[in-house]
């Protein structure tokens, strides 16, 4: 009988009820949005870093991630090639000889980070080879070189035409080499397509000297969780000499605003939770005073305290839930849609850009978003009820009866 009547009480004072629907609903649309958009965003910048170099795990010499010198050559790469071609967890890896240096044309000269790859391992590990926008991607036995878009209209360059590379080789000398360019590419990141070029392995480590040796090799996992797993197998089989780095050491400052980023939506859920609160207080409290006879009389023909509390209780629950349902829907039908078509941030691309982030935000809805936004609401709006359900409580029968 309880929930019955917590229901028919609801729809009382429909205009009231309505009003606190529409607000609860109103906030979750806000809160389902808000939360999808910059989740994808989070995703796409988090994607875009891992894909584009950085990888789920690089394994280096030690001291090589922060003194990047070709004299941090890779020793004996054979041991780390079959640690990470036995290890299941590792879908597809690379090695790279990875030094800092010059790049020149007949107009221009820019510092850039010259990295020699495998073409066909990089294809597997990287997005390099879908940012392609003009020519064509690496091809092995081709002095060639994949330069960004960016670094093409610096260097006053273009499909065809040749640019010196230079780079202290692994004796202290000064190695040098010319590439003709073959394609260009652009990613989400002005300052990563401004930084690198790109040759194939063989030549890179003719002109720094290094033999067939490497600088490191980068990998990317099934499943990016496991890639600490990984990592430890690694530090614990290759010994001090080495270094093993996930993608959180690798790029910490993007798992701290991802951190940030889940933090900053507790504070959302906090204003619109205490908004929700202050309509429920405010509905409820309007309720018991207009049922304040029809109380009395509940409570002296024998119904309890408990029961009037779960009464009004229930009253706020349905209330919160029927608002956060709708909201909900709502807002995640928006957010599914633009999923599909994405959000055209062209305007501030230039901005975007410098922070890694793409000019089309795609909302990602998370499952961890669904369940706070079914339960945050409906339990601040039973707890902003207990007020109103107190009161109802204190009320003596007989004078309850007698109110007018």
């Amino acid at each position: 009988m309880i929930p019955r009547l917590a229901w028919r009480n609801i729809w009382r004072n429909r205009r009231r009820s309505l009003i606190v629907l529409v607000a609860i609903a109103i906030g979750l649309v806000t809160l389902a949005l808000t939360d999808s958009v910059y989740n994808g965003m989070m995703v796409q910048m988090f994607e875009d870093q891992v894909g584009t170099h950085v990888t789920h795990l690089q394994v280096h010499r030690t001291g090589f991630n922060d003194n990047k010198v070709i004299q941090n050559w890779l020793p004996n790469r054979e041991r780390v090639d079959s640690l990470l071609r036995t290890d299941s967890r590792v879908k597809s890896y690379s090695g790279r000889a990875v030094a800092f240096g010059i790049a020149s044309s007949a107009s221009n000269s820019s510092g850039i980070s010259i990295i020699g790859v495998d073409p066909d391992a990089e294809r597997a590990v990287t997005t390099i080879a879908r940012s392609v926008v003009a020519g064509s991607y690496l091809t092995s036995g081709e002095r060639s070189t994949l330069v960004s878009r960016r670094l093409a209209e610096k260097l006053d360059v273009g499909l065809g035409d040749k640019i010196v590379a230079m780079a202290t080789t692994l004796n202290g000398d000064v190695g040098a080499d010319v590439f003709r360019v073959c394609g260009l590419f652009e990613t989400a990141s002005s300052e990563f397509d401004r930084a690198y070029l790109y040759v194939p392995l063989p030549y890179a480590q003719e002109m720094l000297g290094l033999g067939d040796g490497i600088t490191e090799y980068a990998a990317m996992m099934h499943d990016p969780e496991t890639a600490g797993q990984v990592r430890d197998r690694l530090r614990e089989a290759l010994g001090p000499q080495y270094e093993a780095l996930s993608y959180a050491e690798l790029i910490p400052m993007m798992v701290q605003l991802m951190e940030v980023f889940k933090q900053s939506m507790i504070i959302y859920y906090i204003i619109i939770g205490i908004a929700t609160m202050f309509g429920i207080v405010n509905a409820q409290l309007m309720s018991v005073y207009e049922r304040t006879r029809e109380l009395g009389i509940l409570m002296a023909t024998g119904m309890k305290n408990r029961q009037i509390v779960g009464m009004i209780l229930l009253e706020a629950f349905f209330l919160s839930m029927i608002g956060t349902v709708i909201g909900l829907s709502i807002g995640l039908g928006i957010s599914l849609m633009l999923s599909r078509t994405g959000i055209d941030l062209s305007i501030y691309a230039e901005g975007l850009t410098m922070i890694g982030a793409s000019s089309t935000i795609y909302p990602v809805v998370s499952i961890e978003g669904i369940i706070n936004g079914l339960t945050v609401i409906p339990v601040i709006a039973v707890i902003a009820a207990l007020y109103p359900a107190l009161r109802a409580i204190r009320l003596e029968p007989v004078r309850a009866i007698q109110y007018v």
